[in-house]
């Protein structure tokens, strides 16, 4: 496995500060505060970091796949940025992997991930010193705004940029989340009980409904 140009790959400081831009970025959006928030916050930072050392650093699913790449594509160089994309190596698409449409649509969606965490918290801090629901904004269109933003900005990264890793991982922190958002369903029942009875049964879980319910209070 040969590479010609310049390195694509043992850019420590770009995985480094990648990773630092996403984790800092998703802070300011998710604004952490209870343990449970931590384990959510701590979880998407983890799949962050193994998908930019993969990108940038040691492009293990690379190295897996180089003898299968090089006997399908027998002139492509595995140890080339753009190889990295595999989706668009795979389906055997030609220019510039960044400007193409899945790409550019799941970078939109990435972009859309980070608005609906940053839209979600101000509702719920507001809601959780209020001792009330958090039913207005985006909360009166889905039930789990915050947790849908980070699922979607981990799927399209895996759009852009799959790897082994990534790819365990990402059904693993699916399902973490999904449970979180059971346990936090479960004690709003127990706080408000007819409440979020009501509300429930009327916002959708994950799938958001375009057109926001009246608030229950």
């Amino acid at each position: 496995m040969t590479h010609d140009g310049p390195p694509a790959y043992g850019l420590w400081s770009l995985a480094i500060l990648n990773s630092l831009v996403f984790i800092v970025f998703a802070f300011s959006f998710a604004r952490p505060g209870t343990p449970r928030d931590w384990r959510s916050f701590g979880a998407f930072s983890a799949f962050i970091v193994a998908l930019f050392v993969e990108m940038y650093g040691l492009p293990l699913t690379v190295y897996a796949l180089s003898g299968w790449l090089q006997s399908r594509f027998p002139g492509l160089d595995p140890l080339s940025h753009d190889a990295g994309h595999l989706w668009w190596t795979i389906f055997g698409m030609g220019g510039n992997p960044h400007f193409g449409v899945l790409h550019i649509l799941s970078s939109v969606l990435i972009a859309c991930g980070f608005v609906l965490i940053g839209a979600a918290w101000p509702v719920l801090h507001a809601a959780q010193r209020a001792h009330r629901l958090a039913t207005t904004g985006v909360y009166a269109r889905v039930r789990h705004p915050q947790y849908i933003g980070f699922i979607t900005i981990m799927l399209c990264f895996l759009f852009q940029w799959p790897t082994i890793l990534t790819l365990a991982m990402f059904p693993v922190l699916v399902f973490m989340y999904v449970r979180l958002a059971r346990l936090e369903e479960a004690e709003a029942r127990a706080a408000f009980p007819d409440a979020y009875e009501a509300y429930a049964a009327a916002t959708p879980g994950w799938i958001p409904r375009l057109d926001p319910i009246a608030s229950t209070g």
